[in-house]
């Protein structure tokens, strides 16, 4: 194995910025376990840059500024092809220079808004750098819930029952919102379409609880999506992973006290050392039959081929428990912790899974080098002579 200079991002301006800091700590220690050598390149609440050796310690992130943290120091990712690393600080004094870091590889950890959606991706595709996960495409996809249940219904995968609609139309007509919600009836679940980590989401019994909650999830998304709830099921999540080939982890059955997986049952439940590590109690293998496993691994591996993923992600169904009906629920490009714990239990260690994905980057970045991008025509020597007018649209 190839040993590499990983740049792994993590924090940003989003609402899972917390989760991501533990993601992207256990991804760290998975990767300098593994021999490679690890920058790690922090983004705060408000979106600055910063990297140094302060960052690999998680009670530095408890500071009210991570700018007082010592060996911590603004920095920026340069988006020229030239220069694939990090540009510290991004503006020198006038007694001092920058200094350039080079990434071989990029390794977001970012849940949600400006990382796990399209975003970062685009930089580094912008930047010319090798990086692991799902491209631009399938990021945004797979981000946007509403978006992603309508081409995995093309696919011929079941997906719950729901009705989309902006912020912008809730606020100006929520009546005409509700009469187009009436028809599925209640109990409804309320989600944010652009979270993860069931930040926002909540079920309504009422109109009451439903005007609340849409509320609510307006205020973290600008495209609400309701669903009709699936009454007696459980939740089942399985992991894939690839490029070309897609294989399918053991299935899991996370264990909730409540309707739903909530935030704090996912990521709050450990004490002490494992706080925010531990996560949900879960059932690892599934307690379902081997026929019910491998039908959802399969939709697993379509569905993540449906929204032209490569590298990882995490995919939840619910299964209803009388008739074994399965609905594909969510696909999650990063999941917390990376899955780590559903690829041990298939015989694959966090090393295993850290070089297995950055060996995917440098494919898919092979390939895309296949792709011309420069196409030299006589439109400017044209434009020159004729001036701009005399250029035909």
């Amino acid at each position: 194995m190839v040993h590499r200079t990983v740049g792994v991002f993590f924090g940003s301006r989003s609402v899972e910025h917390d989760v991501s800091i533990v993601t992207a700590h256990q991804t760290i220690q998975a990767l300098q376990s593994a021999g490679h050598t690890v920058i790690p390149i922090y983004i705060t609440r408000t979106g600055e840059w910063y990297t140094g050796e302060g960052l690999f310690d998680l009670k530095n992130y408890q500071q009210e500024n991570i700018r007082n943290v010592a060996n911590v120091e603004p920095t920026h990712l340069s988006p020229s092809t030239r220069y694939h690393g990090l540009i510290t600080p991004p503006m020198a004094g006038r007694f001092a220079k920058s200094r350039f870091q080079r990434i071989d590889v990029a390794f977001s950890t970012i849940h949600g808004t400006h990382g796990e959606d399209g975003t970062i991706q685009g930089l580094f595709e912008m930047a010319d750098i090798p990086y692991v996960g799902t491209g631009v495409l399938a990021s945004a996809i797979a981000n946007h819930k509403a978006i992603a249940k309508s081409l995995l219904q093309q696919a011929g995968i079941p997906v719950v029952e729901g009705i989309s609609f902006t912020r912008y139309a809730w606020l100006e007509d929520p009546e005409a919102i509700l009469a187009q919600l009436e028809p599925l009836g209640y109990p409804l679940f309320i989600k944010p379409a652009t979270l993860g980590s069931s930040i926002g989401v909540a079920p309504a019994h009422d109109m009451e609880r439903l005007r609340l909650h849409i509320d609510i999830a307006a205020s973290l998304s600008t495209e609400i999506l309701v669903e009709k709830a699936i009454t007696n099921a459980v939740e089942i999540n399985c992991a894939v992973m690839g490029n070309y080939t897609i294989e399918a982890s053991v299935l899991e059955q996370p264990m909730s006290t409540q309707d739903f997986l909530t935030y704090e049952e996912k990521y709050l439940r450990g004490e002490g050392k494992t706080a925010g590590m531990k996560g949900a109690d879960r059932i690892i293998p599934a307690p379902i039959s081997d026929e019910l496993t491998r039908i959802i691994q399969e939709y697993a591996i379509r569905g993540f081929k449906a929204i032209r993923g490569r590298g990882i992600a995490r995919i939840d169904f619910l299964v209803q428990k009388d008739t074994h009906q399965v609905y594909l629920n969510e696909i999650n490009t990063m999941p917390g912790s990376i899955s780590f714990y559903l690829w041990k239990a298939s015989g694959k260690s966090p090393i295993e899974v850290v070089n297995q994905l950055i060996d995917i980057a440098f494919e898919v970045h092979a390939e895309k080098r296949q792709t011309t991008y420069d196409y030299q025509s006589k439109l400017l020597e044209l434009a020159a002579q004729k001036g701009i007018q005399g250029v035909k649209k």
